[in-house]
């Protein structure tokens, strides 16, 4: 019988503190969120990192961040904006060093008006790509100077093919998908998308990375695994034939519903 796939969580340094049995019980990896704020990455944040790094004695699954992204996209046509754009990302990834993390998300710029108007407008899908190769390419190269994988998350995406088509244009094995599957359901519930595990085979062996959190497929719910309306069968199955080893990681509201996610992923005979 396959090894059931081990459940990773997304939580902030406090959480950790809280949930470190459970997150040293087996290699789950670990996506840590306090590095997002401009307010954090332009202050001292070395306390921040030498703290996880000690709760992180005995860890022995992957460690992440959520990178940078109140108050931008990655494809700004506004010059300025996107020297700020750059700057956080390169603080991400500084932070990322520190800390020894292997991966760092970033939001996908693809909106729900792009769905509809990028064939409206001569040249558009190239031109998306090229804004995000002006404000990306620093972090790109550095990210492959530290071995961090960056790894595009969909926001508002309704076609899951565009975010493959842009980590693959980066021509680097440190430029990746990522996949949050309440956003997906979201998209599919009432943007007209399709189901999340279509996502999951869109993205191929070029996804790296998952955020697991359930939904109704109208809000940006982050509940617990089980509490939804996903079709978490269709998902791990999609995700079972897979060979690029994607990070698990629960992203849930409350992270005191971590273990009860597991627990319910643990119950459907689907995770552990």
């Amino acid at each position: 019988m396959p090894t059931l796939p081990i459940l990773g969580a997304a939580l902030n340094v406090n959480s950790l503190e809280t949930h470190r049995k459970l997150m040293l019980e087996k290699p789950r990896d670990l996506e840590l969120q306090d590095f997002f704020p401009g307010e954090v990455l332009n202050g001292d944040w070395m306390p921040l990192v030498e703290r996880a790094k000690s709760l992180l004695d005995g860890h022995e699954g992957r460690v992440g961040i959520h990178g940078p992204f109140w108050g931008f996209t990655v494809d700004t046509v506004d010059v300025d904006v996107r020297d700020v754009v750059k700057k956080r990302l390169l603080q991400g990834l500084e932070v990322c060093e520190a800390l020894g993390a292997t991966h760092m998300v970033v939001h996908s710029p693809y909106s729900t008006w792009d769905h509809n108007n990028l064939d409206n407008y001569e040249n558009a899908r190239e031109r998306k790509l090229e804004l995000c190769h002006l404000t990306m390419k620093d972090a790109v190269k550095r990210a492959e100077d530290i071995g961090c994988e960056l790894v595009i998350e969909n926001i508002e995406d309704r076609d899951p093919h565009l975010r493959r088509i842009l980590a693959d244009s980066f021509g680097s094995p440190m430029v990746k998908v990522s996949i949050d599957t309440g956003h997906a359901h979201y998209a599919h519930g009432s943007n007209g998308a399709p189901p999340v595990d279509y996502y999951v085979k869109a993205a191929g062996n070029t996804l790296r990375h998952v955020h697991l959190q359930d939904a109704d497929g109208y809000a940006d719910r982050h509940w617990a695994l089980g509490e939804g309306t996903i079709n978490w069968h269709a998902v791990f199955k999609a995700l079972s034939t897979l060979e690029s080893d994607p990070r698990l990681i629960i992203e849930v509201r409350d992270h005191s519903d971590v273990p009860v996610s597991i627990a319910n992923m643990a119950a459907l005979g689907l995770a552990q």
